[in-house]
C-alpha cells in the first residue's frame, strides 16, 4: 500500500464517486469544546464510504476477470457499494450478508442488483461461505477491508479531507474515524501521511467491540469475543485486517471507544444541527468528539460520518435520545 495507489484510485473514481463536503456547526463546536469538522460520507452513493473502495477494486480488475462477476460479504454497507459498483460495470454480484443485518440494507442491496445470500453470523463462517461460492461460480472476492484496492479507494476520503481542511486553514488536527476492520482508517491514515502530516488518525469503535484499540495497545491482532449484539453493526468485525493493522499500528494514535447511547446522541445531533442522517456505526467518531473530549487534543478535530443507512425505528430512538 502506498499513496500512488490512492491517487490512482482517485483518478478511477473521478466522475463516479461524490466529493463529499467538510461541514461545521457552531452548536456542535460548543458541545465538543473545540472546532469539529465533519466529513459526511453518509452522503456518498449508497449512503456510505464503501462505494469508494468497491468501485476502486472492481475498476482495477482485469476485464476478463471482472466480466465473470464479483462476490462480497458484508453486514450492509460494503454489500451495497459492491452491488452498485458491479451493476454500473454491467457485471453480476453475489453478496453474503448476516441474517440480522438491518432490513433496509438487505433490501437496498437487492435493489442495487446484488444477489443476496444470508447466513447466521453466530454459527456460520462468512469467509468460508464466500470462498465456496467464489470457487463454484468463478467470482472474484472483494473483501470489505483487507484488499489493497479497497483500502486505496477508502483512502481517497483522506485526500479530500487534507485538501478541504487546508482550505479552511486547518493543517493540524486529530482525525477520528469510525473503525471496523480498518479499511477506511488505514486508507485515510496513508493519505494524510502524504498530504497532511500534521493530522493524526484515531480509530473509534463501540464499547465491547474494540478489537482495533486493544490491538494497538498490545501490538498484536486481538479478536472480539463476539460479533453481534450492538447497534453499531456496520463497524463490527472479528478482528483488524492483516493488511490494515500494520498501517494503523504505524500511523494511528490510540483508539477511542463509545457507548451505544453516545452513538445515538451523536446521530440525533447530526440530524438536528446539520440535517444529516447517520447510522449508529457511522456516528461513533462524532460521538467521540462530543462525549470523549478529554481523550482528544488540539483546537480542531475532524470526524467521519461513515454511513447513514439506518432503520426508521432506530433513527427515531436516536432523535429521542438527543432531545
Amino acid at each position: 500500500m502506498n499513496i500512488d495507489m490512492i491517487r490512482a484510485a482517485a483518478a478511477r473514481l473521478e466522475g463516479h464517486a461524490r466529493r463529499t463536503p467538510l461541514l461545521n456547526s457552531p452548536f456542535i463546536d460548543e458541545i465538543a469544546g473545540r472546532r469539529v469538522w465533519i466529513k459526511p460520507e453518509c452522503l456518498q452513493h449508497t449512503g456510505s464510504f464503501k462505494f469508494r473502495g468497491a468501485w476502486s477494486a472492481i475498476s482495477a480488475l482485469d476485464e476478463d476477470l471482472r466480466d465473470k462477476g464479483v462476490i462480497a460479504y458484508s453486514s450492509g454497507n460494503h454489500a451495497q457499494g459492491v452491488a452498485m459498483a458491479a451493476t454500473r460495470h454491467g457485471i453480476p454480484s453475489v453478496i453474503v450478508m448476516p441474517s440480522d443485518a438491518p432490513t433496509i440494507k438487505i433490501e437496498n442491496t437487492r435493489a442495487l442488483g446484488g444477489e443476496v445470500v444470508l447466513y447466521d453470523r453466530e454459527t456460520e463462517d462468512r469467509d468460508a461461505i464466500g470462498a465456496a461460492l467464489a470457487e463454484e461460480r468463478s467470482l472474484t472476492l472483494i473483501k470489505p477491508f483487507d484488499n489493497p484496492q479497497v483500502i486505496a479507494g477508502q483512502g481517497t476520503t483522506g485526500l479530500e479531507i487534507a485538501a478541504q481542511a487546508a482550505e479552511m486553514g486547518v493543517t493540524e488536527a486529530q482525525v477520528l474515524v469510525c473503525c471496523g476492520g480498518g479499511g477506511l482508517t488505514s486508507g485515510i491514515a496513508l493519505a494524510l501521511e502524504a498530504d497532511a502530516p500534521g493530522m493524526r488518525v484515531r480509530p473509534v469503535e463501540p464499547e465491547g467491540f474494540d478489537d482495533v484499540a486493544r490491538s494497538l495497545r498490545s501490538g498484536a491482532i486481538e479478536r472480539n469475543a463476539r460479533t453481534s449484539g450492538n447497534i453499531c453493526d456496520a463497524i463490527i468485525s472479528p478482528e483488524p485486517g492483516q493488511m490494515t493493522f500494520p498501517i494503523m499500528q504505524r500511523l494511528c494514535g490510540p483508539g477511542i471507544t463509545v457507548t451505544e447511547e453516545d452513538a445515538l446522541r451523536a446521530m440525533g445531533l447530526a440530524f438536528l444541527r446539520l440535517k444529516l442522517v447517520a447510522e449508529p456505526g457511522g456516528a461513533v467518531a462524532l460521538a467521540a468528539a462530543i462525549c470523549r473530549q478529554d481523550e482528544i487534543e488540539g483546537e480542531d478535530v475532524v470526524v467521519t460520518i461513515s454511513g447513514g443507512n439506518v432503520d426508521s425505528a432506530l433513527f427515531a430512538k436516536a432523535l429521542d435520545t438527543a432531545l
